[in-house]
């Protein structure tokens, strides 16, 4: 079973994000609507409540969705800079073609097609898009050792990995793995990461560390150590984190899973929810992981 559910990102203006995300990367508008009060609550975010909302799916027709909430521009926000969901990756078939594509849109190219020392199954870039969100596209030309990956059937195709930056990534890995039931990946791996330096001002050589989180085969969560300068991410009080703000997981257990839930777990409508059991939780760094009962 395939765990990622959805990603949730704010942004300033949803009609303007979702035309960027229908005409860069094909997405599709499946349910546009108001946040219901319950469900703002649910995520610790109250002020959220009767914020508009898009749910979009990719051009493949996979049932991983991105949903888009308006709300106001914090000041001072950055991307990269603070703990946190901090970036989405999207498969795709050609990254050159996706490159390509998005040169002259309103996501900046702040990592162009790089192949990565010793990954040669993954071929990423990686973009800004205006509202300081983080979208990483990766051609997938392999499965790796032990974990199995999408192929995209579209030309910018679904989610498949949501990024976590950590304060402390090893006691994040042990918090998930005692409150989320899924397991550590890969053991911690030093790669040179050039987005996390220039997003510090560190040098371009300096080695970072990463980890993932997985579900059997399926490999859909990288956690990042961030560095000694990373902030708590500011935010409106009430109302949800900018950038990435929510990551939405299915599990095939749900009653194994004792919370701590914000709210108790409720059935929920929709395309995300589909009538099933739901709640949310606050890792320690404070991101929202929702569940969901597969």
């Amino acid at each position: 079973m395939k765990l990622l559910r959805a990603a949730t990102l704010t942004v300033a203006d949803l009609d303007r994000s979702i035309r960027n995300y229908e005409t860069c990367f094909d997405y599709t508008v499946i349910e546009r609507a108001s946040l219901p009060a319950d469900l703002a609550a649910s995520w610790d975010a109250p002020g959220a409540a009767g914020k508009p909302y898009a749910i979009l799916r990719p051009a493949s027709g996979a049932e991983i969705y991105l949903r888009l909430v308006e709300q106001a521009p914090v000041p001072g926000y950055a991307a990269l800079r603070s703990y946190g969901w901090n970036a989405i990756e999207i498969c795709v078939e050609d990254v050159l073609a996706a490159c390509a594509r998005v040169e002259g849109s309103p996501f900046e190219i702040i990592g162009p097609p790089r192949e990565i020392d010793g990954l040669p199954a993954i071929y990423p870039m990686q973009v800004r898009g205006p509202d300081e969100e983080i979208v990483y596209l990766t051609q997938i030309r392999d499965d790796l050792p032990a974990f199995d990956l999408p192929r995209a059937t579209a030309p910018i195709d679904r989610l498949f990995i949501l990024v976590l930056g950590c304060s402390d990534m090893k006691a994040s890995l042990a918090w998930m793995e005692a409150h989320c039931g899924l397991q550590t990946g890969r053991g911690e791996m030093q790669i040179v990461y050039t987005m996390l330096a220039k997003a510090y001002g560190t040098p371009m050589d300096e080695l970072h560390t990463i980890s993932t989180m997985i579900h059997g085969r399926d490999v859909f969560l990288e956690l990042d150590q961030y560095p000694p300068a990373a902030i708590v991410r500011p935010q409106h009080a009430g109302q949800l984190v900018p950038g990435c703000a929510i990551g939405t997981l299915w599990h095939p257990d749900f009653d194994s899973l004792k919370g701590p839930w914000i709210s108790p777990p409720v059935r929920r409508s929709g395309p995300i929810y589909k009538d099933r059991r739901t709640a949310t939780m606050k890792d320690p760094d404070g991101a929202l992981i929702e569940i969901v009962e597969a």
